[in-house]
C-alpha cells in the first residue's frame, strides 16, 4: 500500500482526534490504584541498597511470601540520598535477581592458556582465600627496621563497596584489619 502525504495526514489526525477525546470523561485512578495492589498483594517490603555506584541509594523489594521470589522493586521514598528516585541501573535493579541468563559458574583462565573453564564458586572461593594467604604471608612485616612490633602487610589493598550498610563495612575493616592490611579505601572517596 502507498502511503500519500494526505493519507498520512488523515491518518496522523485520526489518531490524534481519537487519542484527545480517548481520555475526556475518564478517571483512570481507580483502576492504577487497583493495579497496583494486586502486583504487591501478598508481597513483603524490604528496604535495600543499590548495588551499581557509590552514591548508595535505596531500594524497596517486593517479594512474594509463597514463591519467595522479588516481583517489583521500587526507590525508596523515605530514604534520605535518592528520595524515591532511581536512575536507569537502579531502576533495572530487579533483573539481578530475575535474570535467566545469569552465570552460575566462574569462567576461569589459568595462566598462558587461551582457553576459558568453568569453575563452581566453591572452588572459587578457596583459590582465592588459598592467594590471599600466600601473597599475605610474602609481604607480611612483623617488626620495622627500629624493632617495634607493626604486624602489617603492605603488598594487598582494599578499595571497599559504597553499597555496604555500616554494619557489613565495620565487619569488612575487622577482616581486613586482622589480615594486617594497611592500605584500606573506600569507594565513596574515590
Amino acid at each position: 500500500m502507498k502511503l500519500t502525504r494526505r493519507d498520512f495526514l488523515k491518518i496522523s489526525g485520526a489518531a490524534t482526534a481519537g487519542l484527545a477525546a480517548g481520555g475526556l470523561g475518564f478517571d483512570l485512578r481507580p483502576v492504577e490504584a487497583y493495579s497496583w495492589e494486586l502486583r504487591t498483594k501478598n508481597a513483603k517490603e524490604t528496604p535495600t541498597i543499590c548495588c551499581y555506584c557509590a552514591v548508595g541509594c535505596g531500594i524497596i523489594c517486593h517479594t512474594d511470601q509463597k514463591t519467595k521470589q522479588i516481583i517489583y522493586t521500587e526507590g525508596d521514598a523515605d530514604h534520605p540520598i535518592n528520595g524515591g528516585a532511581l536512575c536507569a541501573k537502579g531502576a533495572s535493579a530487579y533483573q539481578i535477581a530475575r535474570n535467566d541468563k545469569r552465570m552460575t559458574k566462574v569462567l576461569y583462565r589459568a595462566p598462558n592458556s587461551d582457553k576459558w573453564e568453568a569453575k563452581s564458586w566453591d572452588w572459587a572461593l578457596k583459590e582465592i582465600a588459598k592467594r590471599v594467604k600466600k601473597h599475605r604471608d610474602a609481604t607480611f612485616t612483623a617488626k620495622n627496621k627500629q624493632g617495634q612490633v607493626v604486624n602489617r602487610c603492605n603488598g594487598i589493598a582494599s578499595v571497599g563497596s559504597a553499597a555496604l550498610d555500616n554494619e557489613e563495612c565495620w565487619a569488612y575493616q575487622a577482616m581486613l584489619r586482622a589480615l594486617g592490611l594497611v592500605y584500606i579505601e573506600h569507594q565513596a572517596r574515590i
